[in-house]
């Protein structure tokens, strides 16, 4: 690297993730995350995609999980031993799968509390939920609608709201496809993209549903029973023969529109 390159963003050098004292949930990833880039980190169900993300977030702990070995860089400067809440200070920010909101709040309390670790003033919050709202129109018109009491889809907007109401450089997210309809997870995605050209937020997110996932993405992950299986630019890996049939399910054209592959996700159990 000479003397004026920056270094990535995120860097995840050859981590080894535990639960307890038995299981070895991650071996040995490694993937780097650019400034204002969309990676895709993909595999089937217990490939290791959320631990992967826990990990870099360091969220582990609740579930007696620790990183054993291996490094985690933040603009090249050493993350592993920072907390959650620093790591959030320092801007990286994890929505957690499943659409975690707290339903008794409205809409827009839920939004405003990813604004309270920064401690901004009244006029700066109300700019960011402004710009929010610009984003996520559907969430302007529930503002005062109960989190709890919104479409999925609507909660899974809110949970990406509220993390970037945190002013973010990098957007850990947890299966955002799951359980929506496809014009809404079209909808999310178009929004992640137009965060990244217009905002420079970077993304890495971990999905089963690799065809929607590379269209958007740049680089894409692929874990097999916790390592590095696959990677490559997102253009690569939907041209290789080995990845379309197995991960992908079937042999596609790779210029498909990502409303025509939403059906094809990765079932594909791992031997």
């Amino acid at each position: 690297m000479s003397e004026t390159a920056q270094p990535p963003l995120l860097e995840v050098d050859d981590i080894h993730a535990h639960y307890g004292q038995a299981i070895e949930a991650v071996r040995g990833v490694s993937l780097t995350v650019p400034q204002a880039g969309i990676v895709a980190l993909l595999g089937a169900n217990g490939a290791g995609k959320t631990t992967t993300l826990k990990a870099i977030s360091n969220l582990l702990g609740p579930e007696r999980g620790t990183v054993g070995r291996g490094r985690i860089l933040l603009r090249g400067e050493p993350a592993n031993r920072l907390s959650a809440s620093d790591l959030v200070k320092r801007g990286v920010v994890q929505v957690l799968e499943g659409r975690r909101c707290f339903a008794q709040l409205t809409v827009e309390e839920n939004l405003v509390s990813g604004g309270f670790l920064r401690g901004p003033s009244r006029q700066q919050l109300k700019a960011d939920l402004d710009q929010i709202y610009a984003w996520f129109p559907r969430l302007r018109d529930k503002r005062a609608t109960r989190a709890g009491l919104t479409s999925g889809g609507e909660q899974q907007m809110i949970a990406i709201g509220r993390a970037l109401m945190t002013r973010p450089a990098l957007v850990l997210l947890d299966e955002p496809s799951m359980g929506l309809a496809p014009i809404i997870v079209q909808e999310i995605f178009e929004i992640i993209d137009t965060l990244r050209r217009i905002q420079q937020v970077s993304f890495l997110i971990a999905e089963q549903n690799a065809n929607l996932a590379l269209h958007y993405a740049d680089h894409g992950y692929i874990l097999e029973n916790g390592i590095v299986a696959a990677s490559g630019s997102s253009a690569e890996l939907r041209l290789r023969d080995d990845v379309t049939d197995f991960y992908l399910g079937a042999r596609r054209d790779p210029h498909a529109e990502p409303h025509d592959a939403l059906a094809v996700s990765l079932n594909a159990s791992v031997a």
